[in-house]
Order: structure tokens, then sequence, then C-alpha cells
């Protein structure tokens, strides 16, 4: 693993969605507060390849170091996309794009913080989802699909998001949660991790959804233990547009994402701030959902 020492903080963003030209203006405008500060970007981008470069280079050519774990819009084969590529087709060639511009991903070795707070291994994970997180009283997916369909709450992904060659989501989401588990047990012992992805590793952040409906999308019940089995300091997502902090068996989980202008022009403070994740924050603890947000969202991330 690499290790950069030195001091700085370790910051963290998610869901920039710069198709929107005032979320574009966002990321023109993020700067480090020191020569030594890492970014943490997690996931949704933006949709099309080329405008997830500009992002990444943008920030890459002023922070440190980027690491970035992919959301279900880069996954999107988007129709206003150039690049037509499928499932792992496409998600291979974003990963290629990061390394052309330095920047961190999942298929990298997990880089060591040995700033403020640390050492700790930051890992950028990319793990989809399996429709494990089923509404009340559904016990099967076909059930769960059934009553989203129902409610006229479903993810744009079913549309969008191709797991070529896999036959569908859901094993492309196992066969990704078999192979990071077996990295994360590889870990040193005593070198605690911030763990990055797009989605929740525990369900409990959906429990705020204003449509419970889409925590389909939003995670699988094969990390449930993940912030207990390993040696978690933090845990990182974005996805669901609900920046806020909370505590799952003594593990601190932030929800970084900035979401859409409609979302954002909501909340207080400016937005596109970045969240500090090391060293720790002293007033860190449940903000929950910030006020004018409601509880959860509206659109499909």
């Amino acid at each position: 693993m690499e290790s950069t020492a030195g001091a700085g903080q370790l910051l963290a963003i998610s869901d920039l969605h710069i198709g929107y030209a005032e979320n574009r203006a966002l990321v023109e405008a993020m700067r480090p507060t020191s020569d030594e500060d890492w970014l943490i970007v997690a996931g949704d981008v933006a949709e099309t390849v080329a405008d997830i470069r500009w992002a990444l280079a943008t920030l890459a050519g002023r922070f440190r170091k980027v690491l970035w774990a992919p959301g279900n819009h880069e996954l999107w084969t988007h129709p206003k996309d150039e690049v037509t590529l499928r499932g792992v087709a496409r998600y291979e060639h974003l990963v290629e794009v990061c390394r052309e511009l330095g920047v961190v991903t999942p298929e990298d070795p997990y880089p060591v913080w040995e700033g403020p707070g640390g050492p700790v291994a930051v890992a950028p994970l990319f793990l989809l989802y399996d429709y494990s997180y089923l509404p009340a009283g559904r016990t099967t997916k076909a059930e769960g699909l059934a009553y989203a369909e129902s409610t006229g709450i479903v993810c744009n992904d079913e549309y969008l998001l191709h797991p070529d060659p896999y036959p569908t989501r859901e094993d492309w989401c196992r066969a990704r949660v078999a192979a990071t588990e077996r990295r994360l047990a590889e870990l040193p012992a005593g070198l605690p991790a911030v763990l990055v992805n797009h989605y929740p590793l525990d369900r409990h952040p959906t429990e705020v959804l204003w449509h419970p409906e889409f925590a389909m999308w939003c995670g699988t019940t094969l990390t449930a233990d993940w912030h207990r089995r390993f040696d978690v300091a933090t845990m990182v997502y974005g996805h669901l547009h609900i920046p806020r902090t909370t505590w799952r068996d003594g593990v601190r989980f932030e929800e970084v994402s900035v979401g859409y202008p409609r979302e954002w022009r909501k909340r207080p403070g400016p937005p596109g701030t970045l969240r500090r994740i090391l060293p720790v924050e002293v007033e860190a603890g449940d903000r929950g959902v910030a006020p004018g947000v409601g509880r959860g969202r509206g659109g499909t991330p």
C-alpha cells in the first residue's frame, strides 16, 4: 500500500452531478485548504465520460490525492454520452480514465493517510446493490419492484445501468462484494480504514428516505456487518442526497452528497462544502436531516 506522510485534511464529497451548470460551478470553485489535502469523491460525478473526466481532472490538479468510487450515474449508458460501453466494460474504461489522471480507484492499492488522524487506509469500494433492502412486507425482488412501480418511484438504473456480462445487477453486486471482502481481510492488523462506497454499507441511513421503496437501489445486506468485522474508522457514502452524520455500533457514517440544485438550495450553509473526515471534527455527531431537506428526496438519484 502507498503511504504519504504529511499534514492537511482528508476531505470528502459526492453526488456532484455536474450536468447541472450550478453544480459544475461548485466544482470549479472547490479548493483544498492546504497542499497536503486529499479528496474523496464518492460517486455520481456525472453521466458522460467527458464530464467525469473534466471534473476529476479539475480536482486532481488541485488536491494532493483524489480517490474515486463510482456511483450509479457514472455506470449509466446514457443516450447523450458518446461512449456507448455497457456494464463492466464501461466501469473498466472509467478506471483507465482515472489512472490517466492519477486518481485512485477501487482497483488500485488502498493508500494510507498519515496526516492528522492517521494512519488509516482509505479504501474506495465498488459494491452496487442487490435489491435486498426490500419494502416492508415484500419478500422478493419482483414484489419489491411491483410495489415501487405502483408508487411511481423506480430508479433510472432499471433502464440505463446494464450489468453486462453479468446476467443481473445483483449478480454483479455479489461478485464485487466477494472480491472486496477478500481485499479488506488482507489489510494489516492494527491499521484502521476509511471505507468509501457510493451506497451505505448498512441500511440504517435509508430509514429517513421520503420514499422508502427507493432503498432497494441503495445497497446490500451482504455488507451489514462490515463496519464491525473490519477495523473501520469511518464509512463515507453518498447517493441519498441527505448529507448528515450517523453512528452505528460506534462507527461514524458520513453522507457527503451535494445533490441537485433544487435540493441544496433548501439547505443552510454554502453548497458544495467539502466534508472533513480526518482529523475528526470535535462537534461530530448525528446532525440528522438538514433543515429544509425534509425526509429524503422526491426524485431518483
